[in-house]
């Protein structure tokens, strides 16, 4: 998939042109055994679908734990490999998704630092080992996309005793991030969480001045940090200039936030997740974040588009990876995710779940 990054390399903007975003081997081969799935069903159509999603959309890669960590210089070794046959510069998009008590207001991801048991000091040194691991590949582009849902919860969810208790080392920890993953062949976007989020007149503001905030933390440890910009609508399922319902367009959203960015010293570009954003003629709400059972595969990635504001059209979220099970039984079930806006029964967050991905096939727009 052909794919322009603008990197921030401290004050200058490097244009990448003709650079090939990198095919992720970890989704790539899940997606092919749900084609060999849909194949022995004699669904040869959907299938032949599922093998053109494996071979030809780039998605994110996620490190959600420390585990993963160890992962990424294969990830980054194979990208070598495929830069060196094909002599296109490969870009390798990763979200980092570990910080403590993240998921705070929610039950379906939470992860395995705690605040209250050194999670702050465990983040750091996961932190570190990334930047590590990135080191090693200096010719490799990267895409970082940092803690989905991190921005949304400090902005609105302080209400809830997790995300009140988490947020001050949830800060810190970012400014950390932001500090150390400053590498030249990186580019770093913040996570924004989404329209329907932080897109209302009371959240609005309050996020750019956090992002400010952060921005400044991570300039104390590192007087050079810098960030391209802000990633919206990462795991969800938003319009991008196409969706009339108030609150869930991110082509809104981005040109609102933009403007209030600046104002705190940030020229912020985007990066827009519209990997399950295929059907915008049906209404949502807020709570509709689960397996949303109308979703469907969305715009390809690409840097065609809407707006000079906007890098890129992502797909950071795996299409086919649950969010979230629907099992009430379960320790991380999530009442949103037994809604329903939501397709049932669903798996653990994170782990394959084929009917929904037959869905995304199926309601996919543009057709695959």
């Amino acid at each position: 998939m052909n794919c322009t990054y603008l990197l921030k390399v401290q004050d200058d903007i490097i244009m990448v042109t003709q650079n090939e975003s990198f095919i992720s081997p970890v989704y790539r081969p899940k997606v092919l055994r749900a084609a060999a799935n849909l194949t022995a069903r004699g669904e040869f159509a959907l299938a032949k679908k599922a093998v053109k999603v494996a071979t030809s959309v780039s998605t994110f890669l996620w490190v959600s734990d420390t585990a993963t960590v160890s992962e990424i210089a294969g990830w980054l070794r194979e990208a070598r490999g495929v830069q060196a046959i094909t002599g296109k510069q490969q870009v390798v998009q990763i979200e980092i998704y570990n910080l403590p008590d993240r998921d705070c207001s929610a039950k379906a991801s939470s992860g395995e630092l705690v605040v209250a048991e050194g999670g702050e000091e465990k983040y750091k040194t996961f932190i570190q080992k990334i930047r590590q691991e990135l080191q090693k590949f200096p010719d490799i582009r990267v895409v970082l996309q940092l803690e989905t849902d991190s921005i949304g919860n400090l902005v609105s969810n302080l209400a809830v005793p997790k995300c009140a208790n988490a947020a001050d080392a949830q800060k810190r920890s970012l400014a950390y991030a932001i500090a150390q993953l400053q590498l030249p062949n990186v580019a770093l976007y913040l996570d924004g969480a989404h329209a329907g989020w932080l897109g209302w007149d009371s959240n609005i503001g309050p996020t750019a001045v956090l992002m400010g905030e952060l921005l400044a933390a991570a300039r104390v440890i590192n007087p050079t940090a810098v960030i391209r910009g802000v990633a919206t609508d990462v795991s969800n399922y938003n319009g991008l200039g196409n969706q009339p319902q108030q609150g869930y367009d991110e082509l809104v959203y981005i040109r609102n936030l933009a403007p209030l960015l600046a104002a705190q010293g940030i020229d912020a570009h985007f990066i827009v997740d519209q990997g399950r954003s295929g059907n915008q003629a049906s209404s949502r709400f807020g709570g509709d974040w689960c397996n949303n059972k109308y979703a469907g595969f969305g715009t390809r990635p690409t840097t065609a588009t809407p707006d000079p504001l906007v890098d890129a059209i992502v797909w950071a979220k795996p299409g086919g990876e649950a969010d979230g099970t629907s099992d009430a039984s379960a320790e991380r079930y999530d009442e949103a995710c037994g809604s329903d806006a939501s397709l049932i029964p669903a798996p653990e967050a994170g782990t394959w779940f084929q009917a929904y991905f037959e869905q995304l096939l199926k309601n996919a727009n543009p057709p695959l």
